[in-house]
């Protein structure tokens, strides 16, 4: 990993499978700003994400963070609406207060109730400290996931009219928290049968540039 220095573009730290990161990159090609991206491998050698210099950057040894001049944010779902106030079209959020509500409601519901159970340290806790094997992980990691896409299948239906996103024609910040869910859902064999509403909005997400540019698979780092 490199140590920061100012530069006239915004930086990205980041790791090409953090579900975190991944929203970010999303939100920074929706709104077509060039950035830099600096790498932190969250694996190797015990994590780069609690050593020196990253860990005199970010406290909680957590990745993405945003370095923009002297302004330095982590916790996504903090960056893309500082992003979105700062940087207003596309806008990421819906005008209407209680649309915008819903946006957040489905965002939250996995930025908030599904990833931070799910992430690679609470693996990682789960397989050294606890002695999960790997079938305990993947029947924890379908649970969390389970346990809440029921409601966001639901919501998306009722929410999504004739558009093909989560709230219809314009990409939200639901879309941007759902699509890195999507793709964890997947590499983890979660069965998506029952989700088809979820399924349908993943796919024309996909199509977009700035979705598909933000994919794990697409990043230099990508192992």
């Amino acid at each position: 990993m490199t140590t920061h220095l100012p530069t006239s573009n915004p930086t990205l730290y980041g790791y090409w499978r953090s579900s975190a990161a991944y929203r970010v990159r999303i939100a920074l090609n929706m709104k077509g700003l060039e950035y830099e991206n600096y790498f932190v491998h969250l694996s190797r050698d015990g994590g780069e994400q609690g050593k020196s210099p990253y860990v005199d950057l970010n406290p909680q040894m957590l990745v993405p963070t945003y370095v923009e001049e002297e302004l330095v944010l982590s916790q996504s779902l903090a960056i893309i609406e500082y992003l979105d106030e700062r940087y207003p079209h596309p806008p990421l959020l819906p005008q209407d207060p209680a649309r915008r509500a819903r946006a957040r409601q489905a965002a939250f519901a996995i930025a908030c109730d599904i990833h931070p159970l799910n992430n690679l340290r609470v693996l990682n806790y789960l397989a050294g400290e606890l002695g999960v094997g790997d079938g305990g992980k993947r029947s924890w990691y379908h649970h969390w996931i389970l346990q809440n896409f029921p409601a966001l299948e639901r919501w998306a239906q009722v929410d999504a009219g004739s558009g093909p996103y989560f709230l219809g024609d314009a990409v939200t910040l639901a879309d941007i928290c759902l699509a890195p869910q999507m793709y964890n859902a997947r590499r983890f064999d979660v069965p998506l049968d029952d989700f088809p509403r979820l399924v349908e909005i993943d796919a024309a997400l996909n199509e977009l540039t700035a979705f598909r540019n933000a994919l794990p698979d697409n990043q230099p780092d990508a192992q």
